[in-house]
């Protein structure tokens, strides 16, 4: 099975080229088909764009403009995906007074596929969060958390499969654990889970079992820690698993001007991607399938 390979040339704003290709596992059309992944991370309930004299982020932001990239963007490509990797509450008064409402509100105007829980999600308690939850018109994924003895079971999925043009592209979702980083009566009963155990089973069943022509995590676990390298990350994750494609990572609010490519334990590249937080960058990633091979076309920081 011919993996793909990726040559990076990018920076903030720009694309990252990459070539290869890898065997497709059920996608057999002649005729070439784009899907795009767009994502964004740590959004922390700023709504509004940030103002003129707010230094490096002045006149960044805001759910307004990131609404008519994404619109501009599906027009370009009705096969564009739009995921986000936790932490969407917490951070202005919106949430304040909201409670997380209005976050899920406009996330479900703006037609978010998919989205995994962080930490900062809890803030309110596992009681706020369920009380917000009809109010997203998207699905929850997460792996690692066991909310099975909470309000939330049957709320959130392990997984989702979505097909766009024929093509496969199984999502699952990874959290950080809460224990030591949110209050215990704000989370309750919900059980953590080794997430390199839980993605190494998730992405295996959606790849082979499932036959998904792409496999992406939403990771909420951090993207690396440096003074704690053993730590569970984004990167550890890509290196102890083999059937993952993608993984869109949360949590240390880590800009990354282009896509970091991981060796998996099989040898064989994987992609990393983070957009820093506060809505300040959209992520997006385009995959070109052609013929029975998906060939990773570009990835591109968007300065919103």
């Amino acid at each position: 099975m011919k993996r793909r390979t990726f040559i990076k040339k990018s920076a903030a704003g720009s694309a990252l080229l990459m070539g290869g290709s890898m065997a497709l596992s059920s996608f057999t059309q002649n005729d070439q088909t784009k899907i795009t992944i767009l994502h964004t991370n740590d959004v922390h309930s700023h709504i509004d764009p940030f103002g003129p004299e707010d230094g490096r982020n002045a006149n960044k932001g805001g759910v307004a403009r990131r609404a008519n990239l994404i619109e501009a963007i599906r027009a370009e490509n009705p096969n564009t995906l739009l995921f986000d990797a936790g932490d969407i509450f917490q951070g202005t008064p919106y949430f304040n007074y909201y409670g997380g409402e209005l976050e899920f509100k406009l996330m479900s105007m703006l037609k978010y596929d998919a989205a995994t829980i962080g930490n900062h999600d809890f803030d309110n308690g596992i009681d706020g969060l369920y009380a917000q939850m009809p109010n997203a018109k998207f699905e929850f994924v997460s792996s690692n958390y066991d909310f099975s003895n909470t309000v939330m079971n049957g709320l959130v999925k392990p997984y989702r499969i979505f097909k766009k043009a024929g093509i496969k592209i199984g999502i699952f979702g990874l959290g950080i654990e809460l224990e030591g980083l949110v209050i215990k009566n704000l989370f309750k009963e919900t059980r953590y889970l080794d997430p390199i155990e839980v993605a190494t089973d998730m992405s295996r069943t959606l790849k082979h079992d499932e036959g998904c022509d792409l496999v992406i995590c939403l990771s909420h676990l951090g993207y690396n820690y440096r003074t704690n390298p053993d730590k569970v990350s984004d990167l550890i994750v890509a290196r102890s698993t083999k059937d993952i494609d993608l993984i869109i990572g949360g949590h240390t609010h880590t800009f990354l001007p282009k896509p970091t490519i991981e060796k998996n334990s099989a040898g064989e590249n994987v992609l990393v991607n983070q957009v820093g937080c506060y809505g300040l960058y959209l992520g997006r990633i385009d995959f070109i399938f052609d013929s029975g091979e998906v060939k990773p076309d570009k990835g591109t920081t968007i300065i919103v």
